[in-house]
């Protein structure tokens, strides 16, 4: 469950694909950090991440946690954006026995669930077949 407080501080990562690139060594991370792992700098600019890249690795779930039950079978992979980021995701319209590493993938704003005790519908980021 996804409380409301939590929800509203995601929304740039949710809704624009905001990532946070530091601005000493020039490192990219989604989802934004407080300190460069690379430099330990704390100084960040916000970058909008593209919205294609490919598949690298995935998995079926075919037993679905609590609150997916209905989707499944479904894939989720972690797919490495042309700026080098990598980001996990559910991959969604495609046939899972098709699905491929190295497979072009892009970025669709979709709805991820609804939590129950607030009834706030989350929306965020899944992949689809480019």
């Amino acid at each position: 469950m996804i409380g409301p407080v939590r929800y509203w501080r995601e929304i740039p990562q949710r809704y624009r694909y905001e990532a946070a690139r530091c601005s000493g060594c020039g490192k990219v991370f989604f989802p934004p950090r407080l300190v460069c792992n690379a430099c330990r700098g704390r100084e960040f600019k916000p970058v909008i991440l593209p919205q294609a890249g490919t598949l690298e690795t995935f998995t079926i779930i075919r037993v679905a946690p609590s609150g997916f039950e209905d989707q499944a079978p479904y894939a989720v992979g972690v797919v490495r954006l042309a700026d080098s980021v990598k980001v996990t995701a559910q991959i969604v319209d495609c046939d899972l026995e098709t699905l491929a590493t190295g497979q072009k993938l892009r970025l669709e704003f979709r709805k991820v669930q609804q939590d129950g005790a607030s009834g706030v519908l989350c929306y965020g980021y899944k992949f689809v077949p480019a």
